[in-house]
């Protein structure tokens, strides 16, 4: 299904030029579950995390014994770490993000320039195979409840993804929305923890997952083979490895949970395939 355009009466609150991505109602049953999901980022964000354990001193001195004892026994296990981790002096990570994308889930993803004419950033396969039903990317970005207020950000804004229950995410890494995103993760941070990622707002990115907003819709010669699905993180997320999530709510509301939106692989994905998915834009 190509990309529709409707238009957005008032009430909708939003201005004159606002692109707004979104899930049809009849995609909203799930491709894989929730768990799945969850598995899948624990998965990536704790390979992360022992990667870049040499920059972790301050977080684990905050952590439960129990917790610091099980990545120095994950350490153990993994021997390259053991003999990367011997080198006192080093402070690059010991893998690049990518690299640590494909050791993983068994594939790597990136930008670059969309095989779709005119259509600039696009995501690819650039090592490895996509599973079906395999986690893919994250939507990165700001998170608003339909009732908080988004309208300066959102003119001329084309990466604001509406989820089924009216949840917004800015994913615009620049301007105000760069702002806002900058402002909310140093508000939530708890000492040493980041409760969020804000890599994906620079060229630098650590989640190599978190590129999820360049994924371009199909057209009537390129189906979809990727698609939206969203996922609550839950309350038993480890609080070291939410400095991988790229995504952090507008108002600090520690009763709710934190909404992210995964793309899913509808079917097995080689490597240089580029990324679409199905969503409909609202033009006003």
């Amino acid at each position: 299904m190509g990309r529709t355009a409707l238009k957005a009466g008032r009430n909708d609150g939003f201005g004159i030029g606002v692109t707004l991505r979104y899930v049809p109602e009849e995609s909203k049953d799930k491709v894989i579950s929730d768990e799945d999901v969850l598995g899948a980022l624990l998965k990536v964000f704790q390979a992360l995390f022992l990667n870049d354990f040499n920059k972790q001193s301050e977080i684990l001195t905050v952590l439960p014994e129990s917790v610091k004892s099980k990545y120095q026994d994950l350490l153990a296990v993994e021997h390259q770490w053991v003999k990367l981790l011997e080198n006192r002096h080093q402070q690059q990570s010991i893998f690049k993000p990518e690299e640590i994308l494909y050791k993983t889930l068994g594939f790597s993803v990136a930008q670059a320039t969309s095989s779709l004419i005119s259509a600039g950033k696009g995501v690819f396969v650039t090592k490895g195979l996509v599973p079906k039903g395999a986690v893919v990317s994250m939507y990165p970005g700001t998170v608003y409840q339909k009732y908080e207020p988004i309208f300066f950000q959102s003119i001329g804004n084309p990466f604001i993804f509406r989820c089924l229950d009216g949840v917004l995410i800015d994913g615009n890494n620049k301007g105000i929305s760069k702002v806002v995103y900058r402002s909310c993760n140093g508000r939530d941070r708890l000492g040493p923890l980041k409760m969020s990622d804000s890599t994906w707002l620079t060229s630098e990115i650590h989640n190599p997952l978190a590129v999820g907003q360049y994924v371009n819709n199909c057209s009537n010669d390129r189906a979809a083979n990727v698609c939206y699905q969203e996922f609550d993180v839950p309350a038993v997320f480890p609080i070291e490895l939410k400095q991988y999530l790229p995504n952090i709510a507008y108002c600090y509301d520690k009763q709710s949970p934190l909404r992210c939106v995964v793309l899913v692989a509808l079917r097995d994905i080689k490597q240089g395939e580029e990324l679409f998915s199905n969503y409909y834009t609202i033009v006003s």
